[in-house]
């Protein structure tokens, strides 16, 4: 619990249930205004104390530990246009749609804070919508750094909030090509498992703990190519990392995704496109689909796994 805000400072109160947590977790938990980033550099700058004592992130609380917390100011953030190529796949008043190569966060992150495809944006289109902010500005929904293919963009307020409803009623087609290690035994196949933060490892999401968020990615089989299985992949849900931990979790993870159990492959990069994007148009309501190609260094790897040179 919160026990006291003096000034600036915090003071919170660890009790026996919080007995294991990691400080940098508990904080997070109980201060959950700030994030997990935020606080970690606190705690590294001595501004956070345990009975007085300056410890690691990683410290585990025995419960009923006295926690005092000195925020640091926060200095106003906002995303910087820069003139950085993008592949416009289609815009018009209300959204613009691009293909993210593999390599580009999104928006400004822990160690990201240029060259973000936000950086891009900004520069190509000026202004987009804001109700995320002025650090993640148009921005609807994401892809993983090294996910490539389709995303979209809200340039308006008001198609942001339409958007971000259709996301949020699972309305939206998102299909994605996938190449997994390992033959599936189905032509298709349907993964329910809840994905939560692997506790062990906080880089990685999980689906044995048996709890978290629900999460629905349906599969069906192109082609058997070697040792792999070439997939077309859809999901009803959003998840962090949600096709990756998923085919993992059925003995299937995607080609070259290290951090899911995948031996190392010829590409800096894993196997996972975002192939396809479908929604109602913010203001006509009529069907908009939009399309990725796999981008030229996923066909050379999927034909030299066929074997073609």
């Amino acid at each position: 619990m919160v026990l006291l805000c003096f000034g600036t400072n915090v003071i919170v109160e660890a009790t026996p249930e919080d007995a294991g947590k990691r400080l940098d977790a508990f904080l997070h938990g109980r201060l959950p205004e700030y994030s997990r980033s935020r606080l970690q550099s606190w705690i590294k700058a001595g501004r956070v104390t345990v009975g007085g004592a300056v410890l690691r992130s990683s410290h585990l609380l025995h419960g009923g530990e006295i926690v005092l917390v000195e925020p640091a100011d926060l200095a106003p953030l906002n995303a910087q246009a820069e003139e950085i190529p993008l592949r416009i796949l289609y815009q018009d008043v209300d959204v613009v749609v691009v293909d993210k190569p593999a390599g580009m966060v999104v928006h400004a992150g822990a160690g990201h804070s240029q060259g973000t495809l936000v950086n891009a944006l900004l520069h190509h289109f000026g202004t987009l919508s804001n109700i995320n902010g002025n650090m993640r500005p148009g921005i609807v929904h994401r892809l993983d750094r090294e996910t490539s293919g389709v995303i979209a963009v809200a340039r308006t307020d008001a198609a942001h909030q339409s958007l971000a409803a259709q996301f949020q009623e699972r309305t939206v087609e998102k299909v994605y090509l996938a190449l997994v290690n390992g033959h599936v035994k189905t032509r298709t196949g349907r993964i329910t498992s809840p994905i939560t933060r692997d506790p062990v490892r906080r880089v990685r999401m999980t689906t044995r703990t048996g709890e978290g968020r629900s999460a629905l990615t349906e599969y069906e089989l192109l082609e058997t190519v070697g040792q792999y299985s070439f997939l077309r992949v859809r999901i009803g849900t959003g998840r962090t990392h949600q096709i990756r931990v998923h085919l993992a979790s059925v003995g299937h993870p995607v080609a070259g995704d290290r951090l899911y159990g995948a031996p190392a492959i010829t590409m800096e990069r894993f196997f996972l496109h975002a192939h396809r994007l479908q929604f109602r148009s913010p203001s006509t309501g009529q069907a908009v689909a939009v399309e990725s190609p796999l981008p030229p260094e996923l066909v050379v790897f999927l034909q030299a796994a066929r074997g073609i040179e």
